[in-house]
């Protein structure tokens, strides 16, 4: 086999690798969320995996040539397969009661363990070859076969976070990556082929896979995986499996001038937002979700002005599409603009990082809503003493908070301390414990007194939060359920 052939082929089934294992993350997403425990047990596996198909793969490339090319040809063929059926296996998986940390765990290893080991069987072999190749020039040989290997994973993460997943989706990206394996296979001559049926199979299986299977996700973008539902007079906007944002609509409250809050939550926020903010307030909300709150109160106060901070442009378009209250209020009085932009407007939608907006925005706020989420979890870098305390900056009144977590549990106790940190004034109350232990724990803090609320939602009570330490940039939340 000629050098290049090799590097080539390392090259490719490099990015594979990588390909496969980032889109592993994305996929788990509408079963189990997006964390940092969700990556490290998909990192950490599809690594395993692929050192022990390094060293099973060190074992083949010492067999007699022929049987070591045909043992190959044969990883790659179950590369393919393996890579194409994931999407249905993890949904096997889930449906057989896998759940919480434990479950995640183990459907991890199941699924996307056995792909890993796969496709790196033929390394070894492709190295040794490529040594073989260039007699006496073995130091350089093995330097190029590294250096194939780090620029394949390189490209196969770009491609899978930048082409592959925002464009054609999870389920067609596990599909794309059998192909590739496919099609290393016609390089690999001098070995028995074995059935060629068994290969055309594979090829088969491998199409139908990315053509017929279900999409993982109803809307797919390199940042959410969206799903719309319907459930009476209700739309409910699913990000990750978590309930992002819902609303309630009905041929009795056409038009945005009477917009009923869906979510329980919400209706704490509002109300408490009404309690404190004068008729023309300006408020900063960092997560635009279904952008229930905003258009609340820009229908409830005609001289209220918002800005809506969200990452994702598709979760906007999705809401434009479905959610008709929201929708009608963004065509009404809303438009995008870039962070740094100065247009002064009822509605601004920002479609940028939060914390990002907040260390360039030159703007001032009367108030500011925190409810961005990354699947079931606010993300680490909105909740530190240094991003409060830059809202503290920018911000002259309140600012809420939404959080998922226990009653009293770790991100709840860090974002109190942050905010007894950063204001005078902080109360806090929580919804209804769910069967997974997790509610709604809201807090208010400001730089003056809060007044008290008539009773508020049905299940909503003051909460018992424990002292903690409050989170910073360099030592924040990791994300953990």
């Amino acid at each position: 086999m000629r050098f290049s052939v090799t590097i080539v082929l390392i090259l490719v089934l490099s990015a594979v690798g990588l390909t496969y294992e980032i889109a592993a993350g994305r996929v788990l997403a509408p079963f189990f969320g997006t964390s940092l425990l969700t990556w490290t047990t998909v990192i950490a596996t599809v690594l395993g995996g692929f050192s022990l198909g390094s060293a099973l793969g060190g074992i083949v490339a010492e067999r007699p040539r022929a049987k070591a090319l045909r043992d190959v040809r044969t990883a790659l063929v179950a590369t393919a397969v393996l890579m194409a059926v994931s999407p249905t296996l993890l949904g096997i998986v889930h449906a057989s009661g896998a759940r919480g940390t434990g479950g995640m765990m183990l459907s991890v290893i199941l699924v996307f363990f056995p792909a890993s080991v796969c496709v790196t069987i033929p390394s070894p072999l492709l190295a040794k070859l490529a040594i073989e190749a260039r007699p006496g020039r073995e130091g350089s040989s093995l330097g190029f076969v590294l250096a194939a290997g780090s620029v394949g994973a390189i490209l196969g993460a770009v491609l899978a976070g930048f082409v592959t997943l925002p464009l054609i989706g999870a389920t067609a990206t596990f599909a794309v990556c059998g192909a590739a394996a496919l099609l290393c296979l016609p390089f690999l001559r001098g070995a028995d082929r074995g059935t060629p049926g068994v290969t055309i199979a594979a090829a088969g299986f491998v199409a139908f896979a990315g053509i017929a299977g279900n999409p993982a996700c109803q809307y797919e973008s390199g940042l959410s995986c969206l799903h719309v539902s319907q459930r009476g007079p209700e739309v409910r906007l699913i990000s990750d499996g978590t309930i992002q944002a819902a609303e309630i609509v009905g041929p009795e409250t056409e038009g945005v001038d009477q917009v009923d809050l869906a979510l329980s939550y919400t209706d704490w926020l509002w109300a408490r937002m009404n309690r404190d903010l004068a008729q023309d307030a300006s408020v900063l909300f960092i997560g635009g979700g279904g952008y229930s709150l905003p258009t609340k109160l820009l229908s409830s106060r005609p001289a209220a002005r918002a800005v809506a901070v969200e990452i994702d442009p598709l979760v906007t378009e999705v809401v434009r599409r479905h959610m008709p209250r929201a929708s009608e209020m963004i065509e009404r009085t809303g438009f995008v603009a870039p962070a740094d932009a100065d247009e002064d407007g009822r509605l601004r939608i920002v479609h940028a990082d939060g914390r990002v907006f907040l260390n360039e925005t030159e703007g001032r706020f009367d108030a500011a809503v925190m409810d961005a989420f990354s699947s079931g979890s606010v993300p680490a870098h909105l909740v530190t003493v240094e991003t409060f305390a830059r809202l503290r900056q920018i911000v002259d009144g309140p600012v809420y908070v939404n959080l998922l977590d226990a009653p009293d549990g770790p991100l709840a106790r860090g974002v109190q301390a942050i905010l007894r940190d950063v204001y005078p004034h902080v109360l806090a109350v929580r919804g209804e414990v769910n069967a997974r232990g997790r509610t709604n724990v809201l807090f208010a803090a400001s730089p003056s007194p809060l007044a008290t609320l008539p009773p508020g939602p049905d299940g909503y009570a003051p909460a018992q939060i424990a002292d903690a330490r409050a989170f910073t940039d360099d030592r924040g939340w990791v994300g953990h359920r």
